[in-house]
């Protein structure tokens, strides 16, 4: 069975609205996605500032409270039918996020089993198929066939095969057979 390894943190989980939300209540701002067009939050924000915003990030609930991207439970709930589905997340970079990310999966995607979920630091470990990622870096160091999930910060990345939402996901794979060497 071909395995697809899937991003956590703006693909499945909506990272960015919460860090915005978070951001915009503590400085009294108005930044949207909109204005992040090619840049990520941390780009745009004042140096004297990004501290709170990886405070934000370690907050024990950040992780908890995360609303899940559009049709991402009903795409993945099918690709799992057909498919082996690692949920592969960096969470390495926010220690914290372990057990947060850890209940959300549960609470969101409970159909993809805990042994399926790889919590890293590196991508590169990864071994599979395909990589539905928001960051041009892990797609770049990645061995299988790369999807760059759109995201604000990742707007102008070229060279990628680019899925703007999950209907594109399944659109994507309709035709992909399940098992390598196998028609559709």
């Amino acid at each position: 069975m071909l395995r697809i390894c899937v991003d956590m943190d703006e693909v499945m989980a909506d990272t960015l609205a919460e860090h915005l939300r978070r951001y915009n209540q503590a400085f009294d701002e108005a930044v949207t996605t909109e204005d992040l067009a090619g840049k990520g939050l941390w780009e745009i924000a004042p140096q004297d500032r990004q501290a709170q915003l990886r405070a934000f990030l370690d907050a024990e609930d950040f992780f908890e409270v995360l609303e899940v991207i559009p049709d991402a439970q009903p795409v993945l709930k099918d690709l799992a039918t057909r498919f082996e589905i690692f949920i592969a997340t960096q969470a390495m970079a926010v220690p914290n996020s372990l057990g947060p990310k850890y209940r959300w999966l549960q609470r969101h995607f409970s159909f993809i089993p805990p042994t399926h979920y790889v919590f890293c630091g590196n991508k590169t470990i990864l071994r599979a198929d395909y990589l539905i990622d928001d960051q041009p870096r892990n797609l770049a160091r990645f061995e299988g066939q790369g999807l760059l999930y759109t995201a604000p910060h990742n707007l102008a990345a070229n060279g990628f095969v680019r899925v703007n939402n999950w209907r594109e996901v399944a659109e994507y794979f309709a035709d992909v057979p399940s098992e390598p060497g196998t028609p559709a």
